[in-house]
């Protein structure tokens, strides 16, 4: 099933911390796709509100999902703007990122290590 056909699942009122502040709307990019996400928000959580269960796949080929949800564990990790191992439960969401799943340890993207060159 596509992360666009899911229904937002966020927690909008939460029984001990009651009512969850608003925050402003940007959108972020899944594998080239769009997703609405919430300003500031881990990574992780907008792409479980948005259906995505499988994050990176290891070295020979096995899924990995959502485990510790605390940075600890390296099961979240993705590729960011080009960048392989972000832990996307801690990292927050920016304006147009781009974030997919990774393979392995994941490869740089050109533009990323043109960026960490300066």
């Amino acid at each position: 099933m596509s992360a666009d056909k899911i229904p937002d699942s966020r927690i909008a009122r939460h029984a001990v911390l009651g009512d969850l502040p608003v925050q402003k709307d940007v959108t972020i990019y899944f594998e080239g796709k769009p997703l609405k996400a919430r300003e500031g928000e881990p990574i992780m959580a907008a792409l479980v509100a948005a259906g995505v269960t499988v994050f990176r796949y290891t070295k020979k080929g096995s899924p990995r999902r959502m485990f510790c949800g605390i940075g600890r564990c390296t099961d979240c990790v993705m590729t960011v703007d080009g960048v392989p191992g972000v832990r996307t439960c801690v990292t927050e969401v920016r304006q147009g990122m781009r974030v997919e799943r990774q393979q392995g340890v994941g490869s740089w993207s050109v533009q990323a290590e043109a960026g960490h060159a300066q």
